[in-house]
């Protein structure tokens, strides 16, 4: 390890401990909307699609710009099929938003389930090589099996409600760890 990379912990250390207090706040704000997702779950499932679709649409119109720009690259055909699917998508969420938090819903849930299989089937993987953490992972694939379930058999009514309790349960405990981050490195 060389000298530069020896100091990045404490550089760290020393960055964190001296802006705590927007960890803090940054952790605060992440709590109220966590919260806040997770009362009004149907406002935050819709607010992320439009997101989602303000992201597409402007990534897309960027990616077409470049596309052109760069005409003369390798892939030309690719990139600006790419590109304009992505104006595509960002068009369809924008114009029907209800529809694409559906979507998004089916996407999700079958995200959960595909994670799921995966996380039993490398449970089972462990347990083969007697490792003692196979019974956590399997816990979570199965845990994963039952958020698909509960998302899949409740479709379309858990398009109103899936996208925006998840996102509010991330937001909720990334400004947790943010709030103990600062905290630790005040009391340091």
């Amino acid at each position: 390890m060389t000298n530069e990379n020896a100091e990045l912990p404490t550089k760290m250390h020393d960055a964190v401990r001296a802006h705590w207090k927007a960890f803090l706040i940054e952790g605060i704000l992440l709590v109220i909307f966590g919260l806040a997702a997770i009362v009004v779950p149907p406002a935050a499932s819709l607010a992320v699609t439009i997101l989602l679709g303000w992201l597409f649409l402007i990534s897309g119109i960027a990616g077409l710009a470049l596309t052109f720009w760069a005409r003369e690259m390798p892939g030309f055909w690719w990139s600006l099929i790419s590109a304009a699917l992505a104006v595509l998508a960002g068009i369809v969420l924008l114009a029907q938003p209800a529809q694409g938090t559906l979507t998004l819903t089916i996407v999700v849930g079958a995200y959960f389930l595909a994670e799921g299989v995966a996380t039993i089937m490398y449970a089972l993987e462990h347990r083969r090589e007697l490792s003692g953490r196979w019974s956590w992972m399997l816990i979570a694939g199965l845990m994963d099996l039952l958020i698909a379930a509960i998302i899949i058999t409740g479709l379309p009514g858990s398009a109103l409600w899936a996208i925006g309790l998840l996102v509010g349960i991330n937001l909720l405990f990334g400004g947790a760890t943010l709030i103990g981050v600062a905290l630790a490195a005040r009391n340091a």
